[in-house]
């Protein structure tokens, strides 16, 4: 096998773009072919997760910690919620959704308490002054 590489210059004022010495392995390619492999090509796909979204319930926790706050759930809730959303800054999805899932079970039950206590809070006092008349 003979490989002779030529070099073209071309004017820098001619306008047309300069042509470049062929490689070697480029000659080579182009004297003997493409690879002939018999197998088929193969491809990888590669899935890459889109940014999922977890409710860390801070704001409903936030709520139920100033309102509504019946056996320090709602404190307890927003302390869950705080470390849900810690965990999905950091990329955790599987830990903030552990938190996340703590943080809505224990807003759930603050809220009921919470509206059980306001309602017995009102019903009772008028039962009582009722039954004083």
């Amino acid at each position: 096998m003979n490989h002779t590489v030529q070099t073209f210059f071309s004017p820098v004022n001619s306008g047309q773009p300069p042509n470049y010495e062929m490689l070697k392995e480029e000659h080579e390619v182009a004297m003997m072919g493409a690879p002939h492999n018999p197998a088929p090509p193969t491809s990888t796909v590669i899935h890459i997760r889109s940014e999922t979204s977890v409710p860390d319930h801070v704001v409903w926790s936030l709520f139920n910690t100033l309102f509504m706050n019946p056996c320090c759930l709602g404190f307890i809730a927003f302390t869950y919620s705080v470390k849900s959303r810690d965990r999905k800054m950091v990329g955790d999805l599987t830990g903030a959704q552990a938190y996340a899932s703590t943080a809505k079970c224990l807003n759930i039950w603050a809220l009921i308490l919470g509206i059980l206590m306001t309602i017995l809070l009102i019903v009772v006092p008028v039962l009582i002054f009722q039954a004083h008349r």
